[in-house]
């Protein structure tokens, strides 16, 4: 598998914003979004073991494996590995790819993009708030939902406009993106 990177840190977004975690960024992705933070390109190629031998020399048991697109290439020999070490397996992904037959994960964080969506379940739905993603995605079936600013490097806070479409909408939450609020990864 083509790793961009692995780290420690907290979950900045969605439901478990605060949890401690382990990162798993695999590198790749099938969209073009362009405004996408995160260079996912580059990475170095890692065996499952290998990657559960890393992970693994952190204290937490929660770990988020994101992307690019995860779906690429997560598979259920990696999942396999990292529950029978003890972790709750979380993902983001834009939603465009079904997981591979026998990957099991425990939660799925699906923010799409404009796309189809192939993903199998939706535990949390997490949209840019951005009108055309909303009327596309409003009705999809999750346990949580979420909305969160475009990060345009202005600023992190939420816009009134945001704060009152959830208000007047009360199954959304916000989701700040708290990791650039506090200075972390």
């Amino acid at each position: 598998m083509k790793i961009n990177e692995i780290f420690y840190s907290l979950q900045g977004e969605g439901k478990y914003t605060g949890t401690a975690a382990v990162f798993l960024r695999l590198s790749g992705c099938n969209m073009k979004c362009w405004f996408c933070d995160t260079r996912h390109e580059e990475g170095t190629e890692m065996t499952e073991e290998e990657i559960v031998e890393n992970v693994c020399q952190y204290p937490a048991r929660h770990i988020v494996i994101t992307g690019g697109e995860p779906t690429m290439q997560l598979n259920a020999r990696l999942t396999e590995l990292l529950h029978r070490e003890g972790f709750y397996i979380q993902i983001e992904t834009n939603g465009s790819i079904a997981l591979k037959e026998g990957t099991e994960v425990d939660w799925i964080t699906c923010s799409p993009k404009g796309n189809e969506i192939r993903i199998q379940r939706i535990d949390e739905l997490k949209l840019l708030f951005l009108p055309e993603y909303i009327e596309k995605y409003k009705d999809m079936k999750a346990k949580e939902y979420c909305l969160q600013m475009l990060d345009e490097g202005k600023s992190f806070l939420p816009s009134p406009s945001i704060i009152s479409y959830i208000k007047e909408n009360p199954q959304w939450r916000l989701s700040l993106q708290t990791h650039k609020l506090i200075g972390i990864e």
